[in-house]
């Protein structure tokens, strides 16, 4: 049964756009991941995610690319890694990840609305 949401759960998402720094593969994983850091901006900063994304995306090939993450989720610990924000992502026709992403660059650190 589906539960229907209101527009204060939404507005107690914190969904930020950032900018991908660095990805390298996460060693450890039961599942093939890659550790991402990403600019939030000045307010937020620099946090660190693990994202299931390898089968879309080369490490070198996201260093630049902005994406959606939820900043105000807990931390997670995977595979040795404290995962900070949870970047969002939508499944292919496979079920792989593909990233979601603003059409155009934006300020890091903008809040979703």
């Amino acid at each position: 049964m589906e539960t229907t949401a209101t527009i204060d759960d939404f507005h107690r998402l914190d969904i930020r756009v950032g900018t991908i720094l660095d990805a390298s593969p996460l060693e450890g994983a039961r599942k093939p991941a890659l550790k991402l850091e990403i600019d939030l901006g000045p307010e937020i900063g620099v946090k660190r995610s693990s994202a299931q994304v390898t089968v879309h995306y080369p490490p070198d090939k996201l260093i630049g690319r902005q994406v959606l993450c939820v900043v105000n989720f807990p931390p997670r610990r995977i595979a040795g890694v404290q995962s900070e924000v949870l970047t969002l992502g939508l499944p292919d026709a496979n079920g792989d990840v593909v990233l979601i992403r603003p059409d155009f660059a934006v300020p890091n650190g903008g809040r979703m609305f």
